[in-house]
């Protein structure tokens, strides 16, 4: 009967749904023969060879090599066609906007930076966002039209009542109400816009600490203190996309900051922002404090104090007194939200190691009834750009790898 293709139980549903589950095999395993194929899905070998030769002659699958190391001829491999579709990332921060393009394999093939200096931007946000794009696409070999979908990660949230950026005024040019519109219209392909600690948490839940776990917040310390709160599985915005703006939050041994949206800061950043720790090394008798960046001084003096043993050094003082500040404010996300999971990111965290987490890790279980573990988080390369680029081809892939059309 027309119209009941797409019916759950009928043939083409059924196939499909082998279809993606040989794909998402490939892309775990890597090239695969079809007997392995068919033990891993429970499906026959006539079967398997059917799903291999549709899924070739959709340009979805290719035959590589062979098995090796066994008797007689080798078996014919099969893996996924990286070049079926691209995808794309971009992580924007007030300084530069970081690009880079993946196959649908999720190996970045291409990558970008735009220097983006000085508080006004240089050129319009959009020109920008598009240079940073092809600059990315153009190191990959490829032209724009071959990327399927982009996602662009950026501080604060755009409030999805009034496509405003909000919780970000430190981000020139990206305030217009009319950006998104304008970004649509200058780009050919599907865009989303995500926080960037958001994108951090989706790296660590697909690659890295917070894998097969459904509950759980990272706390990120950077440019800026923020969280973000994965809870049954799904990202937490909140009503205006503000969820996880933790550096707002009043907290005790700060002073209480009011009219935060209007000074861009709170109690919790004040408190434990990564710009606070040359003053707090200082304030506790660390002479060698280094200059630079604030992100990348902070970075230095918690990987320094990660170092130090001797509970009179200075170093290991400032270890313990960030520890107390970080376990402050994350005592009330932890009491509010019961989190199986805490992942510390964020340069200003993960500098600090094992000895920072279990510094944090007993404050916590004294400032919070609920005990959650906490881990420093494993995606340290560009954690925002890997994210965006993550969440660009799970949807991506949902829309390629979907043979039941």
């Amino acid at each position: 009967m027309a119209g009941t293709a797409g019916t759950p139980g009928t043939p083409r549903v059924l196939r499909a749904m082998n279809d993606r589950a040989a794909l998402d095999l490939l892309l775990e395993h890597g090239p695969l023969s079809r007997t392995r194929i068919g033990k891993l899905t429970g499906l026959s070998k006539p079967t398997a060879s059917q799903l291999l030769a549709r899924l070739e002659a959709a340009g979805l699958v290719l035959a590589g090599g062979t098995t090796e190391g066994r008797p007689g001829p080798g078996a014919q491999l099969y893996e996924v066609n990286p070049a079926a579709a691209y995808a794309a990332g971009l992580d924007v921060s007030p300084d530069r906007i970081l690009a880079a393009v993946a196959d649908v394999t999720g190996r970045t093939v291409g990558r970008y930076e735009l220097p983006t200096p000085g508080r006004r931007p240089a050129a319009p946000v959009v020109q920008q966002v598009t240079d940073a794009l092809d600059g990315a696409v153009k190191a990959a070999g490829l032209d724009r039209s071959a990327v399927h979908r982009v996602v662009i990660g950026t501080p604060g949230a755009f409030d999805p009542g009034t496509g405003r950026l909000r919780y970000a005024s430190h981000l020139p040019g990206w305030h217009s109400p009319t950006l998104l519109d304008e970004l649509a219209a200058a780009l050919p392909m599907p865009v989303e816009y995500e926080n960037d600690v958001n994108l951090a948490a989706v790296a660590e839940q697909r690659l890295g600490a917070a894998r097969d776990h459904e509950d759980f917040v990272l706390l990120w310390n950077q440019e800026g203190l923020g969280a973000a709160l994965v809870l049954g599985g799904r990202l937490h915005r909140g009503w205006t996309g503000g969820a996880g703006e933790v550096g707002f939050l009043p907290v005790p041994g700060a002073p209480l900051v009011r009219k935060v949206s209007r000074t861009g800061s709170g109690g919790f950043q004040e408190l434990a922002g990564s710009q606070a720790l040359a003053g707090l090394a200082r304030e506790l008798g660390v002479n060698d404090v280094p200059s630079g960046p604030y992100t990348e001084v902070a970075a230095a003096l918690v990987a320094r104090a990660a170092r130090a043993e001797d509970d009179d050094d200075p170093h290991r003082r400032l270890l313990q007194t960030y520890a107390t500040r970080l376990a402050t404010g994350l005592a009330s996300l932890v009491s509010v939200l019961d989190p199986e999971l805490v992942v510390l990111s964020g340069t200003s965290l993960t500098a600090g190691g094992e000895a920072l987490r279990d510094l944090v890790r007993d404050e916590l279980e004294e400032l919070a009834a609920s005990r959650p573990r906490l881990a420093v988080g494993d995606v340290t390369e560009h954690p925002v750009l890997r994210g965006a680029l993550e969440s660009a081809l799970a949807t991506t892939r949902d829309e390629v790898f979907d043979t039941s059309r």
